[in-house]
C-alpha cells in the first residue's frame, strides 16, 4: 500500500517539499508560522509504529526543522506536538511561538479562525525556507 496524505491535512496545508522521510507542510493559518511534519510511511498513527531506524529518522528531521525555524523566525519558543486526536494520521506539528503571538501563552489550536496566506505570503516564505534549509528540502 502506498503512502497517502489524509484528506483534512491536504484540505488544511500547503506542501512545501520532503525530508528523507517526512514530507513538510505549512498549516494555511498567517497568524503563526506552524509547520507540520508527516512521515511518509502508510498506516501509522503512532511514532512507536516507526521501525527503529524511521524512529531516530523522525527525530533527527524534528530536531533540524525546529531548529532551522528557530533561527528563521527568531522564535521565543518552539512548540512541537504530535496530537493525532481529529487527525489519525502520524504528524508532528512545529509551531514557532512569540511572547506576543495571538495565542500566548495557550495552544494554538482552536484558539483563533485560520487567517490564509496569500499566493505572495507563499512564495517569500518558500524562498526564505529555501535558504535556511538548503538542500535538505526536496520538491
Amino acid at each position: 500500500m502506498s503512502f497517502q496524505l489524509h484528506p483534512q491535512l491536504a484540505k488544511d496545508c500547503i506542501h512545501l517539499g520532503r525530508l528523507d522521510l517526512c514530507r513538510l507542510l505549512l498549516m494555511n493559518d498567517n497568524q503563526f508560522p506552524w509547520f507540520i511534519l508527516v512521515p511518509e510511511i502508510p498506516n501509522i498513527s503512532e511514532a512507536y509504529q516507526l521501525s527503529k531506524q524511521q524512529r531516530g529518522q523522525l527525530q533527527e528531521e524534528s530536531c533540524y526543522l525546529a531548529e532551522q525555524l528557530a533561527q528563521l523566525f527568531d522564535a521565543d519558543k518552539m512548540n512541537i506536538a504530535a496530537l493525532g486526536n481529529l487527525v489519525p494520521q502520524l504528524h508532528v506539528h512545529h509551531v514557532v511561538r512569540y511572547r506576543a503571538d495571538p495565542a500566548w501563552p495557550q495552544p494554538v489550536w482552536g484558539k483563533l479562525s485560520a487567517i490564509p496566506y496569500s499566493i505572495e505570503q507563499i512564495q517569500a516564505l518558500r524562498y526564505r525556507l529555501d535558504g535556511q534549509l538548503g538542500n535538505y528540502l526536496k520538491p
